[in-house]
Protein backbone atom coordinates (compact mmCIF):
# COMPACT_ATOMS: atom_id res chain seq x y z
CA UNK A 1 0.00 0.00 0.00
CA UNK A 2 0.90 3.66 -0.23
CA UNK A 3 0.85 5.13 3.28
CA UNK A 4 1.09 8.65 4.69
CA UNK A 5 2.36 8.43 8.27
CA UNK A 6 1.86 11.63 10.26
CA UNK A 7 4.16 11.81 13.26
CA UNK A 8 6.39 9.07 11.89
CA UNK A 9 9.55 10.40 13.55
CA UNK A 10 8.27 10.11 17.13
CA UNK A 11 8.33 7.29 19.66
CA UNK A 12 5.82 5.00 17.99
CA UNK A 13 6.95 6.01 14.51
CA UNK A 14 10.53 5.03 15.22
CA UNK A 15 9.28 1.56 16.16
CA UNK A 16 6.90 0.90 13.28
CA UNK A 17 8.03 2.91 10.23
CA UNK A 18 11.03 0.63 9.58
CA UNK A 19 8.66 -2.36 9.64
CA UNK A 20 5.99 -0.74 7.45
CA UNK A 21 8.64 0.34 4.92
CA UNK A 22 9.55 -3.29 4.22
CA UNK A 23 6.27 -3.95 2.44
CA UNK A 24 4.67 -0.55 1.79
CA UNK A 25 5.49 2.74 0.07
CA UNK A 26 5.76 5.11 3.02
CA UNK A 27 5.65 8.91 3.18
CA UNK A 28 6.21 10.60 6.53
CA UNK A 29 5.08 14.05 7.63
CA UNK A 30 6.58 15.35 10.86
CA UNK A 31 7.65 18.62 12.46
CA UNK A 32 11.22 17.36 12.60
CA UNK A 33 13.72 15.40 10.54
CA UNK A 34 14.17 11.72 11.48
CA UNK A 35 17.08 11.00 13.81
CA UNK A 36 17.75 7.80 11.87
CA UNK A 37 16.17 7.89 8.39
CA UNK A 38 14.76 4.64 7.08
CA UNK A 39 15.91 3.72 3.60
CA UNK A 40 13.22 4.18 0.98
CA UNK A 41 10.95 6.35 3.14
CA UNK A 42 9.92 9.72 1.70
CA UNK A 43 10.27 12.25 4.55
CA UNK A 44 8.62 15.68 4.65
CA UNK A 45 8.95 18.34 7.34
CA UNK A 46 5.78 20.35 7.86
CA UNK A 47 2.63 21.10 9.85
CA UNK A 48 -0.19 18.58 10.17
CA UNK A 49 -2.59 21.58 10.39
CA UNK A 50 -1.70 22.49 6.79
CA UNK A 51 -4.69 21.04 4.93
CA UNK A 52 -3.23 21.69 1.48
CA UNK A 53 0.10 20.09 2.38
CA UNK A 54 -1.59 17.00 3.79
CA UNK A 55 -3.83 16.81 0.71
CA UNK A 56 -0.78 17.00 -1.55
CA UNK A 57 1.08 14.28 0.35
CA UNK A 58 -2.09 12.15 0.38
CA UNK A 59 -2.20 11.91 -3.41
CA UNK A 60 -2.78 8.26 -4.39
CA UNK A 61 -2.42 7.19 -0.73
CA UNK A 62 -4.31 4.09 0.45
CA UNK A 63 -4.30 4.91 4.16
CA UNK A 64 -3.41 7.67 6.58
CA UNK A 65 -1.61 6.45 9.71
CA UNK A 66 -1.86 9.15 12.37
CA UNK A 67 0.51 8.76 15.32
CA UNK A 68 1.35 12.37 16.14
CA UNK A 69 1.04 13.51 19.77
CA UNK A 70 2.06 16.42 21.94
CA UNK A 71 5.55 16.64 23.46
CA UNK A 72 6.78 14.96 26.64
CA UNK A 73 8.63 18.07 27.83
CA UNK A 74 6.62 19.95 30.44
CA UNK A 75 4.21 17.03 30.81
CA UNK A 76 0.91 18.13 32.33
CA UNK A 77 1.63 21.86 32.39
CA UNK A 78 -1.06 24.12 30.91
CA UNK A 79 1.09 24.79 27.85
CA UNK A 80 1.81 21.09 27.38
CA UNK A 81 -1.85 20.13 27.77
CA UNK A 82 -2.77 22.71 25.15
CA UNK A 83 -0.28 21.18 22.71
CA UNK A 84 -1.71 17.69 23.20
CA UNK A 85 -5.25 18.89 22.53
CA UNK A 86 -4.02 20.87 19.54
CA UNK A 87 -2.54 17.74 17.96
CA UNK A 88 -5.26 15.24 18.91
CA UNK A 89 -8.26 17.42 18.08
CA UNK A 90 -7.69 20.33 15.67
CA UNK A 91 -4.55 18.76 14.18
CA UNK A 92 -6.20 15.40 13.56
CA UNK A 93 -9.36 17.06 12.23
CA UNK A 94 -7.44 19.18 9.73
CA UNK A 95 -5.18 16.28 8.71
CA UNK A 96 -8.23 14.12 8.04
CA UNK A 97 -9.76 16.98 6.07
CA UNK A 98 -6.66 17.15 3.86
CA UNK A 99 -6.50 13.40 3.39
CA UNK A 100 -10.21 13.16 2.56
CA UNK A 101 -9.80 16.02 0.08
CA UNK A 102 -7.28 13.83 -1.75
CA UNK A 103 -9.64 10.86 -1.73
CA UNK A 104 -8.23 8.87 1.20
CA UNK A 105 -10.93 6.81 2.88
CA UNK A 106 -9.01 4.86 5.49
CA UNK A 107 -7.22 6.01 8.65
CA UNK A 108 -5.39 4.20 11.43
CA UNK A 109 -5.22 6.30 14.61
CA UNK A 110 -2.83 5.37 17.41
CA UNK A 111 -4.94 6.05 20.46
CA UNK A 112 -4.14 4.87 24.00
CA UNK A 113 -5.60 2.80 26.81
CA UNK A 114 -5.29 6.06 28.76
CA UNK A 115 -8.79 6.81 27.44
CA UNK A 116 -9.82 4.88 30.56
CA UNK A 117 -8.99 6.30 34.01
CA UNK A 118 -7.01 4.18 36.40
CA UNK A 119 -5.67 4.29 39.93
CA UNK A 120 -2.53 2.30 40.65
CA UNK A 121 -3.29 1.95 44.34
CA UNK A 122 -2.37 -1.74 44.43
CA UNK A 123 -0.05 -1.77 41.44
CA UNK A 124 -2.48 -3.81 39.31
CA UNK A 125 -5.91 -3.01 37.90
CA UNK A 126 -8.31 -4.46 35.37
CA UNK A 127 -9.25 -2.35 32.35
CA UNK A 128 -12.75 -2.49 30.87
CA UNK A 129 -13.18 -3.91 27.38
CA UNK A 130 -14.13 -1.88 24.31
CA UNK A 131 -17.87 -2.12 25.02
CA UNK A 132 -17.41 0.39 27.87
CA UNK A 133 -17.27 4.06 26.73
CA UNK A 134 -14.00 5.83 27.64
CA UNK A 135 -14.26 8.20 30.60
CA UNK A 136 -10.73 9.53 31.28
CA UNK A 137 -10.64 13.14 32.50
CA UNK A 138 -6.89 13.81 32.70
CA UNK A 139 -5.45 15.94 29.88
CA UNK A 140 -3.76 13.09 27.99
CA UNK A 141 -6.57 10.56 28.28
CA UNK A 142 -9.14 13.18 27.36
CA UNK A 143 -7.10 14.32 24.35
CA UNK A 144 -6.97 10.73 23.08
CA UNK A 145 -10.70 10.29 23.77
CA UNK A 146 -11.48 13.40 21.72
CA UNK A 147 -9.16 12.18 18.96
CA UNK A 148 -11.23 9.03 18.72
CA UNK A 149 -14.37 11.15 18.43
CA UNK A 150 -12.76 13.13 15.61
CA UNK A 151 -12.17 9.81 13.83
CA UNK A 152 -15.74 8.69 14.49
CA UNK A 153 -17.04 11.97 13.08
CA UNK A 154 -14.89 11.52 9.97
CA UNK A 155 -16.64 8.24 9.21
CA UNK A 156 -19.97 10.08 9.42
CA UNK A 157 -18.81 13.02 7.35
CA UNK A 158 -17.13 11.26 4.40
CA UNK A 159 -18.85 8.38 2.63
CA UNK A 160 -16.82 5.19 2.74
CA UNK A 161 -14.38 6.47 5.39
CA UNK A 162 -13.01 3.83 7.78
CA UNK A 163 -11.23 4.77 11.01
CA UNK A 164 -9.47 2.12 13.07
CA UNK A 165 -8.37 3.32 16.51
CA UNK A 166 -5.69 1.26 18.22
CA UNK A 167 -5.51 1.80 21.98
CA UNK A 168 -1.81 1.18 22.51
CA UNK A 169 -0.25 0.23 25.84
CA UNK A 170 3.28 1.43 26.64
CA UNK A 171 4.94 0.65 23.28
CA UNK A 172 8.59 -0.32 23.72
CA UNK A 173 11.51 -1.16 21.47
CA UNK A 174 11.88 -4.91 21.16
CA UNK A 175 15.14 -4.94 23.11
CA UNK A 176 13.61 -2.84 25.92
CA UNK A 177 10.34 -4.77 26.26
CA UNK A 178 8.52 -5.13 28.63
CA UNK A 179 8.71 -1.51 29.74
CA UNK A 180 7.22 0.18 32.77
CA UNK A 181 8.00 1.27 36.31
CA UNK A 182 4.99 -0.49 37.88
CA UNK A 183 3.66 -4.08 37.68
CA UNK A 184 0.59 -2.85 35.79
CA UNK A 185 2.60 -1.03 33.12
CA UNK A 186 4.87 -4.01 32.56
CA UNK A 187 1.88 -6.34 32.38
CA UNK A 188 0.31 -4.49 29.45
CA UNK A 189 3.47 -3.18 27.73
CA UNK A 190 3.59 -3.99 24.01
CA UNK A 191 6.69 -4.71 21.95
CA UNK A 192 7.47 -2.64 18.89
CA UNK A 193 7.04 -5.55 16.51
CA UNK A 194 3.62 -6.32 17.98
CA UNK A 195 2.55 -2.67 17.60
CA UNK A 196 3.69 -2.80 13.97
CA UNK A 197 1.74 -6.02 13.44
CA UNK A 198 -1.38 -4.40 14.91
CA UNK A 199 -1.05 -1.47 12.50
CA UNK A 200 -0.62 -3.94 9.62
CA UNK A 201 -3.81 -5.70 10.71
CA UNK A 202 -5.64 -2.36 10.96
CA UNK A 203 -4.55 -1.43 7.43
CA UNK A 204 -6.34 -4.53 6.15
CA UNK A 205 -9.50 -3.83 8.19
CA UNK A 206 -11.79 -2.03 5.75
CA UNK A 207 -15.46 -1.49 5.17
CA UNK A 208 -16.40 -1.33 8.87
CA UNK A 209 -16.57 2.42 9.57
CA UNK A 210 -15.33 3.42 13.04
CA UNK A 211 -13.98 0.97 15.59
CA UNK A 212 -11.49 0.82 18.48
CA UNK A 213 -9.29 -2.01 19.72
CA UNK A 214 -7.18 -2.69 22.81
CA UNK A 215 -3.61 -3.54 21.78
CA UNK A 216 -1.56 -5.04 24.60
CA UNK A 217 1.09 -7.61 25.37
CA UNK A 218 -1.24 -9.03 28.03
CA UNK A 219 -2.29 -12.09 26.03
CA UNK A 220 -3.68 -13.80 29.12
CA UNK A 221 -6.26 -11.06 29.65
CA UNK A 222 -5.50 -10.75 33.35
CA UNK A 223 -5.36 -6.95 33.16
CA UNK A 224 -6.81 -6.21 29.75
CA UNK A 225 -8.85 -8.15 27.20
CA UNK A 226 -7.53 -8.22 23.63
CA UNK A 227 -10.21 -10.64 22.48
CA UNK A 228 -11.83 -8.13 20.13
CA UNK A 229 -8.53 -7.51 18.31
CA UNK A 230 -8.01 -11.26 18.02
CA UNK A 231 -11.50 -11.82 16.67
CA UNK A 232 -11.89 -8.89 14.29
CA UNK A 233 -8.34 -7.92 13.31
CA UNK A 234 -6.77 -11.35 13.48
CA UNK A 235 -4.07 -9.86 15.73
CA UNK A 236 -2.48 -11.39 18.79
CA UNK A 237 0.84 -10.44 20.41
CA UNK A 238 3.85 -12.66 19.84
CA UNK A 239 5.72 -11.10 22.77
CA UNK A 240 3.52 -11.77 25.79
CA UNK A 241 3.84 -10.82 29.45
Amino acid sequence: MRLLVIGGCGLVGSLVVPVLARTHEVRVLDLKEPSTPVSGVDYHVGELHDVDLVASLSSEVDSLVFMAMGPLAGWGSPANARQHFDVAVSGLYLALTGAAKAGVRHVVYTSSMSVYPYEELTGMITFPDESVPPTATDFYGLAKRLGEEVCRTATDRWDGMDAVCLRLCFPAADDEWPRGDTPMKRAISTSGRDVAAAIEAALRHRGHGFDAYAISGDATGKTMSIEKARRELGWTPRDVT
